[in-house]
């Protein structure tokens, strides 16, 4: 008799959970699963970006650096959105493709390399906005929500140390840096194929060296306290660029390294790469979490 009874319980039971189970199938699909931010994207002109995540650094420079500037006030920084950045420089092609000219010092013809994946160089912080506005107005950008910018100071050295809180992304001393960035030891005085050396952690390539990177802000003192997603002064005459140059000595490719021109300058050492706004990262919980 128990033997009977049990055997009715378990047919019951197994009759509740088939029940369940036909309606948690029939209700799916009521409520799909949001869908989460790509680790990375590929636009329209074949540019990859990276997305970063959000967090808190100390941005600047310890005073034990031998190599630290006075303008590199170690302070605290909360990056508070995820966003995505360019996983190279802007290259030669890309820039042309947007703007529909080239003004590299560098190209491929007089590097030896017909088909080099070269930085755009030769370009102001005028130049790398306007870029950025004419990328975000091409039609599949647009139709996907993408706007691009330049990236803040503060977003640039929080990328470029990934994680780090080392003078370079990969470790205090210089000796690796032939391994991660173009710079005056290394260079042969030009500019070198975007993505040859090693990226950083998070998938960044040739943050330290090759060209200077020009970001958003005007050039001015750092904060004295943490601060949430700075954008630097609202007012100056200089614009900062980050990164160091193929011309420049290592120390100037350190992670906290500054360094500031007047916006409408150009040079043979001045590239960029592009940030997308935070409107232009998906709405889902990745994306926030990040």
């Amino acid at each position: 008799m128990d033997y009977f009874r049990r055997n009715l319980a378990m047919k019951r039971s197994l009759s509740f959970f088939s029940v369940v189970f036909v309606l948690f199938q029939l209700l799916a699909p009521l409520h799909p699963a949001k869908a989460q931010a790509p680790k990375e994207i590929t636009n329209s002109i074949g540019m990859k970006l990276v997305l970063v995540p959000k967090g808190t650094f100390m941005m600047g420079s310890p005073e034990s650096d031998v190599n630290r500037q006075k303008n590199e006030t170690q302070h605290e920084v909360t990056i508070s959105k995820g966003y995505y950045l360019g996983v190279y420089e802007v290259t030669q092609a890309q820039y042309e493709k947007v703007i529909g000219k080239n003004p590299s010092l560098y190209q491929g013809a007089i590097v030896g390399n017909e088909n080099a994946d070269l930085p755009v160089e030769n370009v102001s912080w005028h130049d790398a906005v306007e870029f950025c506005k004419k990328l975000s107005d091409l039609p599949e950008e647009k139709k996907a929500g993408r706007v691009y910018r330049l990236p803040t100071e503060a977003q640039w050295e929080y990328a470029c140390r990934a994680g780090s809180k080392t003078a370079y992304s990969f470790d205090d001393e210089e000796g690796l840096l032939p391994e991660y960035g173009w710079f005056s030891s290394n260079s042969s005085e030009r500019t070198h194929t975007v993505g040859l050396l090693e990226p950083n952690a998070w998938g960044l390539y040739d943050m330290h060296g090759n060209v200077w990177e020009w970001c958003s802000d005007w050039y001015g003192e750092y904060p004295k306290g943490a601060v949430s997603d700075p954008t630097g002064p609202c007012e100056g005459s200089d614009r900062v660029f980050r990164g160091g140059t193929w011309l420049r000595v290592a120390a100037s490719c350190r992670s906290a390294a500054r360094n500031w021109r007047d916006p409408s300058r150009r040079s043979s050492d001045y590239g960029f790469r592009v940030a997308l706004s935070p409107s232009g990262i998906p709405k889902s919980p990745e994306a926030d979490s990040k």
